[in-house]
């Protein structure tokens, strides 16, 4: 069989139509698990699940016990059941590859096997023992890949995970929420789940949303930015106090402050040369983060490019320090904000 998409996925489980191998795996981990869990519920024996399936961490479990639980009967039922999770099919011994593949080459119609991968992800196209596997994979069952989504993808199923909920929210408030949590869908989802036992019914607002999410640590530097930027000096240095409160590390605190800076610098860039502010896409790395690039569009059409620069030459000092220095970490960052902010104000008065 070949590889299968998420909808066709869900007719299978609907229909109760399994095939014997189910492999998952895929960028959004959210995703697999979850289809995980329902192939999981649905292939075991409702009321039998105790006798009718089994499951296995792939980093400890033998091939010897996986091989036995695919091939045990299930208990007063059509089948059974096999799921094993994070199988590093490229990690493994020449032994062990072997047995999978007899596991896999004789696999019975009263068991389902479902393998699936939580923590790590793989090169489908260069490595040489996972492209293998998926061959395999797919002549004795399916594969389904969940790779990443794009941002509009996850603001559309956040808006309908909230109708399912019983409440509303906006594609423009679902991007504002997802512009503070992060687009980790576990993280957005645990976020709506708050907002909606917050609002009740109805329609979840900018407002709510912006009491009630828990800001990542990209939001809160980009809030950071933002002071820094306006020249609200004591804004700046009260965020500054709050991220070193939560043990932000400092240099992580000033990577994600010059991310921001270089999205300023690369808008910057993009609308000189007659094109859009999304036009950094085609080179970089943005995706489920295009809303970087609006953000940078307003700061960049109110800065300079040789301001900018001058930003990005004190924010590479501060990294160097960071790195070679023993010192107060603590007051690099405070120095480096004074620099920045007395930059963005020298630009104001000129």
């Amino acid at each position: 069989m070949p590889e299968i998409t998420e909808a066709e996925l869900k007719k299978q489980i609907e229909k109760n139509n399994f095939a014997k191998l189910y492999f998952l795996y895929g960028e959004e981990k959210y995703m697999v698990e979850h289809y995980a869990q329902r192939l999981i519920a649905k292939a075991s024996a409702e009321g039998l699940r105790d006798f009718n399936f089994q499951k296995f961490d792939g980093c400890e479990a033998d091939m010897d016990s996986i091989a036995a639980a695919v091939e045990a009967m299930p208990v007063m039922a059509e089948r059974k059941c096999v799921a094993v999770s994070d199988l590093d099919v490229g990690a493994l011994r020449s032994t062990d590859a072997k047995k999978l593949e007899e596991i896999l080459s004789d696999l019975p119609d009263t068991c389902v096997l479902v393998i699936y991968l939580l923590s790590f992800n793989f090169d489908e196209k260069r490595d040489k023992t996972w492209k293998k596997f998926l061959t395999t994979a797919n002549k004795i069952g399916v594969t389904v890949p969940f790779r990443r989504l794009s941002q509009a993808q996850i603001e559309k199923f956040i808006c309908a995970c909230a109708e399912k909920r019983g409440c509303t929210i906006t594609r423009q408030n679902a991007a504002r929420m997802l512009s503070l949590c992060g687009t980790d869908l576990q993280t957005a989802l645990n976020e709506l789940e708050k907002l909606c036992a917050y609002t009740g019914s109805g329609e979840i607002t900018a407002q709510t949303v912006d009491s009630m999410t828990v800001r990542n640590l990209e939001a809160r530097v980009f809030d950071l930015s933002k002071a820094i930027l306006a020249g609200a000096s004591d804004r700046a240095y009260t965020i500054l106090g709050q991220l070193f409160q939560q043990n932000e590390e400092p240099v992580s605190i000033l990577a994600v402050l010059s991310g921001a800076y270089l999205d300023i610098y690369r808008v910057k860039a993009s609308l000189q040369s007659g094109f859009s502010a999304q036009e950094p896409t085609k080179y970089f790395d943005y995706a489920r983060k295009e809303f970087r690039l609006n953000n940078a569009a307003y700061e960049a059409k109110r800065f300079s490019t040789p301001m900018i620069r001058q930003s990005l030459d004190a924010l590479l000092e501060a990294d160097v320090a960071l790195k070679s220095s023993r010192g107060d970490r603590r007051l690099v960052l405070e120095e480096l904000l004074a620099k920045l902010i007395w930059i963005a104000e020298k630009e104001k008065i000129a």
